[in-house]
């Protein structure tokens, strides 16, 4: 068995703020969970999961474990897409990749990372817009979520990995060493549940046996249960979804 991945969250001081930035910027439909009542993005292709904004008072403190990486189909396209990031709110930020870099480096209104990729990125041909979200992690992180959505390996070289779902879309990258030191609960978290008709203690067993464990980020007495990857990176465990 596997999990889908349903989602991709981010912490916000204001999460209406940086919805409307990544609605604005992805063409996605900005609506509201029904469960916990806070800002989410549906999808307007098959990347096959959404974007969920959570509120939260800590700010934020060094770059993000992981970051979104926008494709280009052209150099007017990326030079389309960073005019309209910048519009919208983003900021041009410096992360180390040197004036001879071929991709955008940007940061969101409340500083999350993001890059506008340039036109002929092998690696992220077919992938649609959103091409990936990048991590910082080991490659034994990319094995265990590898079984853990049932995605197959598409890059495994020198500690660098990458999956991507049977179905196509967006793939999930990891750099491998060296891997900066985690402080404090991630900023962006992955959520999953169970497939249709499986159970959210199974797949939580099922987590563990893989080398997950369970974490406490204060979360209380909620439906979910938080949990963390090999590497310490936090990540929800959700019901499982209605079919569709």
């Amino acid at each position: 068995m596997s999990a889908d991945l349903v989602g991709i969250s981010f912490d916000a001081l204001d999460p209406g703020r940086v919805a409307r930035f990544w609605s604005g910027l992805l063409g996605w439909e900005l609506t509201e969970d029904p469960d916990d009542d806070i800002p989410m993005l549906l999808p307007n292709d098959d990347t096959g999961f959404e974007l969920y904004f959570l509120p939260t008072d800590r700010p934020k403190a060094g770059p993000n474990q992981a970051h979104l990486d926008l494709t280009s189909t052209s150099l007017e396209n990326q030079r389309e897409t960073v005019a309209r990031a910048l519009d919208l709110g983003a900021t041009r930020i410096d992360v180390g990749q040197g004036p001879d870099a071929l991709h955008v480096v940007l940061a969101d209104p409340e500083g999350n990372e993001f890059c506008v990729i340039e036109p002929g990125n092998r690696f992220l041909a077919d992938c649609g817009f959103l091409g990936a979200v990048a991590c910082d992690g080991s490659q034994a992180v990319g094995y265990f979520w590898s079984a853990a959505l049932g995605w197959p390996l598409v890059w495994d070289e020198n500690g660098e990995t990458a999956i991507r779902s049977p179905r196509g879309g967006p793939k999930i990258s990891w750099g491998g060493p060296p891997i900066p030191p985690k402080s404090g609960k991630n900023r962006v978290h992955l959520d999953i549940a169970p497939l249709p008709g499986g159970d959210q203690d199974a797949e939580v067993e099922r987590l563990l046996g893989l080398g997950a464990t369970h974490a406490d980020i204060g979360q209380g007495d909620v439906y979910w249960v938080v949990m963390a990857d090999p590497d310490g990176n936090e990540f929800c465990v959700l019901k499982p979804q209605a079919s569709t």
